[in-house]
């Protein structure tokens, strides 16, 4: 059982029959068309030649057969990850030369070690570290440097630089080295691919095209354009009037490569292969459940750590790049009907046969082409609508975005996901550090408690019921306390407080010191403190000190039982308005 946990395949391959084999074969064959542009492009944009994004291909995805969870993940080099990599090595080694390439291997080979520890340490929690609003600000900014990057090569002039600015400046000084054929093949790929994402699918199924077909062929317009673009310039002869092609790119099975270097060079690249492991993760993980949900499957996440960590490692032995699971790649092979992993085998199997037999024809690849894939590809990551609803919604949230961007977009990737990730770390401190509480009463004739601030409820002025909606922890525990006495002073008729603990899910040491500290203040007014509906786990842990033993008052099952047991029916106060207690507005 321990051997099907860490090798899935064991668990569909003795299933594997005809019919999702056809289905499979099928799915590899269209995955193939669309990973050859993407992969030369990708490893483009990581300063690497041409051929290392299709060695990034082909061994990484039958190691992710062996080892992956999703029926449907295409693995293989993707935008950001490229982009990250290039930023990482850029800064220690420069493009084209043996140390950066040596400097690639490094980083697939940390990220991969990085990934499989995680698994086997079953880390994958980790990830929610990451929230939504610092990955969606991340992926934008991420787009547009790319996107920035990509110019260049639709005008033909040089350009340098992992920040906005610093590649705006750096293509702004060369705008006079600009190559006429070279713009004029970009600006129409482009104007191609945005046509056809945005109108060719709908025009095919009004001509009486099936939907499933016409996405294909949707998916399939960049092969077009490459084929076109290619003969082209071969045709004209277009490489001798500047217009940069891909040149020839070796023949063979990718080469097996050793990561070396000296240790200085493995520390520098150490937090790069942390980041690049958890952005590739979260990307990968979040495809891969998105399309097992719709077909009712399930992936381990922490299974999917080892999967992509293998898949990383084998990529580094073989020649490759950093690699994790792509967006646009994984819907295609879902769409096109991938049953199981083998597709992605298959897929390598495809890569490998152009790899050995057709690289010569795109030679003449234009690279304004490639440019121009990139460019319509990542744009689509551009999301300026969750930019504007995480405005609307939430502050903080909007203020962890807006700082991952502009990091991001003004210093550089890894500087840009560190400050999200820090910032969001901070604000959810000092959200925790001043939990909502709120005084509740009794909803008349009914067991139910609501805040007296909204509803018109029963209170009893010798009884205080506080609701906390937090957990107890170092950040809040003195907060609680401030609370706390602010009320007792406040109400001086005052003989009970019940703390109702229904969202309280730990209590840690500081907050126990708090809560023993409070029960002593109370003590000393004349004042007893309650608790009720404290969960099992954390009563599980007070049982096990002494402030069970020291608390003047009870601990009560519901809210409703400290209400029937504490409070006076002569004394109760029928309130037809929401009844204002005032409670500290910040924590010491």
């Amino acid at each position: 059982m321990q051997i099907r946990r860490y090798f899935p395949i064991l668990q569909w391959l003795p299933h594997y029959g005809r019919k999702p084999l056809v289905s499979d074969l099928l799915a590899a064959l269209i995955v193939t068309v669309m990973l050859i542009p993407q992969s030369l492009a990708y490893a483009m944009l990581a300063g690497l030649p041409p051929e290392v994004g299709l060695y990034a291909s082909i061994a990484p995805l039958v190691i992710y057969t062996l080892f992956g969870t999703s029926r449907t993940l295409a693995v293989g080099p993707v935008a950001v990850v490229s982009l990250m990599t290039a930023a990482a090595i850029g800064n220690i080694a420069t493009p084209g030369s043996s140390e950066y390439m040596a400097a690639a291997l490094i980083l697939a080979l940390l990220s991969g070690a990085i990934l499989v520890l995680m698994g086997l340490a079953r880390l994958g929690f980790l990830a929610n570290f990451l929230s939504h609003p610092v990955i969606s600000g991340f992926i934008t900014a991420s787009g547009l440097i790319i996107a920035a990057s990509q110019t260049k090569h639709i005008l033909g002039i040089e350009g340098s630089g992992h920040t906005l600015i610093a590649l705006g400046q750096s293509m702004a000084a060369n705008v006079n080295q600009l190559n006429l054929p070279t713009l004029a093949i970009g600006v129409s790929v482009l104007a191609f691919l945005h046509v056809t994402r945005r109108w060719l699918k709908r025009l095919l199924i009004s001509l009486g095209t099936a939907a499933r077909v016409a996405d294909m062929l949707t998916k399939a317009a960049p092969i077009l354009a490459v084929g076109v673009t290619t003969y082209i310039t071969w045709a004209f002869g277009l490489d001798h009037q500047g217009v940069a092609v891909v040149g020839d790119i070796p023949s063979g099975f990718p080469p097996l490569t050793l990561p070396g270097g000296d240790s200085g060079v493995w520390q520098e690249l150490f937090l790069a292969a942390l980041l690049i492991s958890i952005v590739g993760f979260v990307e990968s993980v979040s495809v891969g459940q998105t399309l097992a949900a719709k077909r009712r499957q399930q992936i381990d996440p922490n299974q999917e750590l080892i999967g992509l960590g293998t898949a990383n490692i084998a990529s580094s032995f073989t020649g490759g790049m950093p690699v994790t699971g792509g967006f646009s790649r994984s819907v295609v092979n879902f769409e096109a009907g991938a049953e199981t992993p083998a597709a992605g085998a298959f897929t390598a199997v495809g890569i490998m046969l152009v790899t050995l037999f057709f690289t010569p024809l795109i030679a003449y690849l234009p690279i304004a082409t490639l440019a121009a894939t990139i460019i319509i590809a990542v744009l689509s990551l551009v999301d300026f609508g969750t930019i504007q609803r995480t405005w609307h919604y939430s502050l903080s949230d909007f203020s962890a975005m807006l700082a991952t961007i502009v990091v991001t977009l003004g210093i550089g990737v890894e500087s840009g996901i560190i400050a999200g990730v820090s910032l969001s770390l901070a604000l959810h401190l000092y959200r925790t550090s001043r939990p909502h509480s709120a005084v509740v009463g009794r909803v008349p004739g009914s067991e139910h408690f609501r805040n007296v601030k909204r509803h018109a409820v029963e209170t009893d002025p010798h009884l205080v019921i506080l609701r906390i909606d937090e957990s107890l922890y170092f950040a809040n525990a003195r907060y609680l306390e401030n609370t706390v006495t602010a009320i007792a002073a406040g109400q001086p008729p005052l003989r009970h407080v019940v703390i109702a603990c229904q969202a309280v899910n730990v209590i840690d040491a500081s907050a126990l010191e708090s809560l023993e500290t409070i029960n002593a203040r109370l003590h000393d007014m004349g004042t007893t403190l309650h608790l009720a509906e404290v969960k099992g786990p954390v009563m599980d842990r007070l049982k096990k000190t002494a402030f069970i033993n020291q608390l003047t008052g009870q601990i009560f099952l519901s809210t409703y039982d400290a209400w029937q047991a504490l409070h006076s029916p002569d004394d109760h106060n029928s309130t037809h308005e929401p009844h204002c207690v005032t409670l500290p507005s910040s924590p010491p």
